[in-house]
Formats: C-alpha cells, structure tokens, sequence
C-alpha cells in the first residue's frame, strides 16, 4: 500500500497536541469587527480544542498519520 497523503489545507489549519485534541485558531475573526461586541474579539482570542466529533474526522480523513 502507497503512503497516504495528508490534506494540505489541514496542515495549515489543525495542529494534534501531545494528548490526541486537535487545536484550531477560533472563527469568526477574519473581517466584520465593527459589528462584533469587544466581548466577543477578545474571548476568540488564540485557539481552541475542536469537539470530539470534529476531531475524529479531521484526524480519520484529512491526517491519516496523526497520532492521538
């Protein structure tokens, strides 16, 4: 069996820690601040564990070589 190869668009997007998560930068950030409260930009500050569900179906089919 050939090497399987890693989604490159989630190389970029999802990093696995030491214990398995999977970290993603927080959304709903990129434009559109006027209209967001300053609650809201500085609580989706750095990045966040992505949900169990999410995290297994990221690492099961974009990152087939991640451990975790």
């Amino acid at each position: 069996m050939p090497k399987l190869k890693t989604k490159s668009g989630a190389k970029k997007r999802f990093k696995i820690t030491g214990t398995g998560k999977v970290m993603v930068a927080q959304a709903g950030k990129r434009h559109g601040m006027i209209k967001r409260s300053t609650k809201f930009i500085r609580q989706a500050r750095g990045t966040t564990a992505l949900s169990k569900p999410d995290a297994k179906v990221v690492k099961k089919s974009f990152m087939p070589y991640a451990r975790g």
